[in-house]
């Protein structure tokens, strides 16, 4: 399961010599003892991979009869407390659980659902719809269902689904293919054909779609993003041109939402928390790369300008260098 979560770009590495009866018992020290020892936590969880993590949850239960996470929450508070505890969240379980924040109470985070859809692997997609099952008792597209609807609901289904082609090869055939089908959708009749964006944009391979908005530009002589921004609207239209994004280049897609997220009044660390982990056993560095890039200072730099406390201390730990 923990290969579906790792990559190669990672900032978070999987800890030499690791002892799982040996972390937890340093963490139940560091929760028991008098007032939190929070420097003992944050050096143990942000050292271990998440694999990691789930061995010391196991030994930690066994021997203390406790859920991990449950003291975490009964000791930290606040933004810092979230953190620590999706750092002990099985990868797919916390996206899961991000899935279902996004769309509780009142109001649709819309821009999360878009970000957790379009940016995980299929693999990972119908790990997370079985998590959420697991959770919930409820199914990732009944809710979606309910929460959304057209055309924007459409295509989150066909996402959730996890049908998206992963293999690398591109075949320039349907690209050309693929390219006149949304060319005559869009730019080419009167009234957009929207289903046949749904279907190409979430099924098709990133490579693959890479390939076919060359094409489009050759066809049309636009770029995909202008004809969809000149012809679709509202989420339907955030959601395609993320698929867009993200088929271009996926890090600065994350890169883009960090920087949105930390800039200007208030930062919103639902955001920050759930790209900071969940990208930290990925793609993290070049995410990092992308940041530095679009901004011209470092990730390090805006996270230490823009959070306080133990909650920095664990997001530089994560965040690894600065650039």
């Amino acid at each position: 399961m923990a290969s579906l979560w790792v990559g190669h770009r990672g900032t978070v590495r999987d800890y030499p010599g690791f002892s799982p009866s040996v972390d937890a018992e340093v963490i139940r020290k560091a929760i028991r003892g008098i007032g939190t020892d929070e420097k003992t936590l944050i050096s143990i969880l942000t050292e271990r991979s998440n694999a990691q993590r789930q061995l010391i949850v196991k030994e930690y239960q066994a021997a203390y009869g406790k859920e991990l996470k449950d003291d975490l929450k009964g000791d930290l508070s606040g933004h810092f407390e979230h953190l620590m505890v999706a750092l002990v969240t099985p990868p797919a379980v916390f996206d899961a659980k991000q899935l279902k924040k996004s769309m509780k109470g009142t109001g649709t985070n819309e821009d999360a659902l878009i970000e957790i859809l379009t940016t995980r692997t299929s693999r990972q997609m119908k790990a997370i719809s079985q998590a959420y099952y697991t959770v919930y008792k409820k199914s990732l597209g009944d809710d979606i269902s309910s929460e959304t609807s057209g055309d924007f609901r459409k295509a989150l289904l066909t996402l959730a689904d996890g049908r998206r082609d992963e293999s690398l090869k591109v075949d320039e055939h349907l690209a050309k293919k693929d390219a006149q089908i949304l060319y005559n959708a869009g730019e080419n009749r009167w009234g957009t054909d929207e289903d046949k964006f749904t279907e190409i944009l979430c099924l098709r391979s990133f490579p693959q779609l890479k390939l076919t908005f060359d094409e489009y530009r050759n066809i049309s002589q636009k770029d995909i993003e202008d004809s969809i921004k000149g012809e679709l609207s509202g989420h339907f239209e955030d959601l395609l041109l993320a698929i867009v994004h993200c088929s271009r280049n996926l890090p600065a897609f994350l890169a883009e939402r960090l920087h949105r997220a930390l800039k200007g009044a208030g930062t919103d660390e639902f955001t920050l928390n759930r790209i900071m982990v969940s990208r930290s056993e990925i793609d993290l560095l070049d995410i990092r790369a992308e940041f530095k890039k679009r901004c011209g200072y470092s990730l390090h730099s805006a996270i230490k300008s823009d959070t306080s406390g133990d909650y920095e201390v664990t997001l530089l730990k994560i965040c690894g260098g600065d650039d």
